[in-house]
């Protein structure tokens, strides 16, 4: 067979196993035969012949591909995820030789392009130490490997940190940071782990420098089949070994103890903590009232009497540590002039204890709740002089009126105007707050995110007066059996019924948290009564309200008015609170607050001490009970 210009001869080709996705429909009717024209779309030369010998089966081949296409059924791309071949059938004539075994065809082309793969990257492969994350600055490499590390409370037996372990057989660049944040702050949940720990840091003395932290708040027995009995005979946790770690660790800058360690806290182990870690800053003893440790700790606290020496301490813990005698806050308490986290709640500081701080001190976190051995005068007068108070952030001064009442009437008169607008939690539970305080605590709404009111002799009005512009009621006077003894009973609010407040403009409330525990007004039928803003969208951003045992019960019961309300119900040990529904709001509240140290809830009842996610012993103080 001759070739014309312009003319391509291809050799005998059977087309029947040619998938059918490659042949146009309207290329089989036009030409009735199984053959194609493929020809390049960047092609501009004259009409191009493509000569094909067809199979004695083209026809039938022909007859099933042409009726797949109708169907439009035909296979799939071979190539996985790769578009579609494209074509374009231009108009042409079709010619055919005698016997009909050679067919040529003159066309102005069958456009046909294939799929695009896309090319395929090779991974890089680096040398030992020359890859760009081990390249980085090592204060970089650090904060990055510190984002891998968990700062949830261990629960369980469940291993932790397991992304930081796999980082540790990377290269030796990531293990050193790695370990650096591996041991910079340390759990000990168990006193295996605890063992375990101790034999790591004596084996390399090296590793103890690196610790910051020693948390032993999460540390129990419970689950391991063992009493505090058996804990003594095992000898993991003891006065001993505890000594022992401290003195592996000289760079600690916090230890968080707690109750069911109060037995291995030695006068050697309290003179360590004092006076033998240059670096320590904060140290929480947490419900720790065991007589032994009361004896240590006085006996520790005593050597300080006729020294000169000040401690480093700048946040102190002694929560429910109600053992301790009155004297150890008089000798302790002068001698920390860094002081900015003081945590004394049911303990028995004294009036003197507490004016013994140093002036030097700037506290913004102090907790005096439920302390016996102190005045309301004497609270008052620390707060409104002591230079330590101007700048306080968190303030607790509950009280259980069922033994005692810390702040009557005058005394809360005195204290409200003169609170710093720092103040961002105020905890007055049991003070005797009457309607016409109501004008005091208004202006502390504008900066607080946290008050507490349980106990307090208001009605509905009083209480929505807060988050609503408008006048504010008021009583004629005090009553003589309102107040204390040693009271005036005086007001300085004028006998008018109704206080008519300067025109100013109205500031939106900053309150997320409300107490009304044991307010006799506040009940199921009166928060949901048309007259309540406090479950409206007025009262925004307010997201929680405390109340008291019989409201919650009564509350928990109304299931589909809380749906329609948008506020749900919700229990934690002997605390219940009614909580605002952000999903059904829209709202996107985070209750991460930077004075919050962690605490990610509202209404904290126990100071932090140390920035971490709150959890064990500590959870329970702060938010149960």
């Amino acid at each position: 067979m001759t070739t014309q210009p312009n003319m391509i001869t291809v050799p005998d080709l059977d087309l029947s196993t040619v998938p059918s996705r490659y042949y146009p429909a309207d290329f089989y009717k036009l030409t009735n035969r199984r053959a194609c024209s493929p020809v390049s779309p960047d092609s501009a030369s004259p009409d191009r012949v493509l000569t094909a010998r067809a199979t004695q089966n083209r026809r039938t081949a022909h007859t099933a591909d042409r009726r797949a296409f109708e169907r439009n059924d035909a296979p799939p791309c071979v190539v996985q995820g790769a578009p579609p071949p494209i074509y374009r059938l231009r108009q042409g004539s079709v010619k055919e030789e005698a016997g009909g075994e050679i067919t040529r065809i003159a066309l102005t082309g069958v456009d046909f392009e294939p799929p695009k793969q896309p090319p395929v990257e090779l991974p890089k492969v680096f040398a030992p130490a020359e890859s760009p994350l081990e390249k980085l600055p090592v204060e970089v490499l650090d904060e990055i490997i510190a984002q891998l590390a968990l700062d949830s409370p261990p629960s369980g037996y469940t291993p932790r940190n397991v992304d930081l372990i796999n980082c540790l057989l990377t290269s030796r660049t990531v293990h050193v940071a790695t370990i650096n944040t591996l041991y910079s702050n340390i759990t000990i949940p168990h006193s295996a782990i605890f063992s375990k720990f101790l034999t790591r840091v004596s084996e390399y003395p090296g590793l103890g420098t690196i610790v910051k932290r020693l948390d032993l708040s999460h540390f129990t027995s419970v689950g391991l089949g063992r009493s505090r009995q058996v804990n003594s005979e095992v000898q993991n946790m003891t006065s001993r070994t505890l000594l022992r770690c401290l003195e592996l660790t000289p760079a600690i800058q916090e230890v968080l103890l707690q109750e069911n360690l109060d037995d291995d806290i030695d006068e050697n182990v309290l003179c360590k903590l004092f006076f033998g870690l240059s670096k320590l800053k904060a140290v929480d003893f947490c419900a720790s009232s065991s007589k032994p440790f009361a004896e240590s700790f006085t006996s520790a606290v005593t050597t300080l009497i006729d020294s000169p020496m000040n401690l480093g301490l700048r946040r102190l813990s002694l929560h429910e540590c109600f053992t301790l005698p009155s004297s150890v806050f008089e000798t302790l308490l002068p001698r920390l002039p860094h002081l900015t986290h003081l945590d004394v709640s049911h303990t028995r500081i004294t009036d003197n204890a507490l004016a013994s701080i140093p002036e030097s001190s700037s506290l913004s976190h102090l907790n005096l709740g439920r302390c016996t051995q102190i005045s309301g005068r004497g609270v008052v007068d620390f707060l409104t002089s002591h230079p330590a108070a101007k700048d306080l952030v968190f303030l607790n001064l509950a009280c259980d009126i069922a033994r005692y009442r810390l702040l009557w009437e005058v005394d809360v008169e005195r204290l409200l105007p003169a609170l710093p607008t720092t103040l961002r939690s105020l905890n007055l539970n049991g003070a005797k707050i009457r309607r016409w305080h109501v004008t005091l605590i208004r202006p502390l709404t504008k900066h607080l995110e946290e008050l507490s009111l349980a106990y307090a002799d208001l009605t509905v009005h009083d209480v929505n007066s807060l988050f609503r512009p408008g006048p504010l009621s008021s009583s004629p006077s005090l009553s003589p059996s309102s107040s204390p003894p040693s009271s005036p009973v005086s007001s300085p609010i004028s006998d008018s019924s109704v206080i008519e407040e300067p025109s100013a403009p109205w500031v939106q409330p900053t309150l997320h948290y409300l107490d009304l525990s044991s307010i006799s007004a506040i009940t199921q039928s009166s928060l949901f009564s048309a007259s309540c803003v406090l479950l409206s969208p007025t009262s925004m951003p307010l997201e929680v309200i405390e109340l008291g045992d019989k409201a919650i019960s009564s509350l928990r019961e109304c299931r589909n008015t809380n749906k329609r309300l948008g506020w749900v119900v919700k229990e934690l040990g002997r605390r219940g609170w009614y909580v605002r529904d952000t999903n059904a709001t829209g709202g996107n509240q985070s209750g991460r607050r930077s004075w919050k140290m962690g605490a990610m809830w509202w209404g904290m009842r126990k100071c932090p001490v140390a920035w971490g996610e709150v959890g064990g012993l500590y959870g329970h103080y702060m938010f149960k009970k």
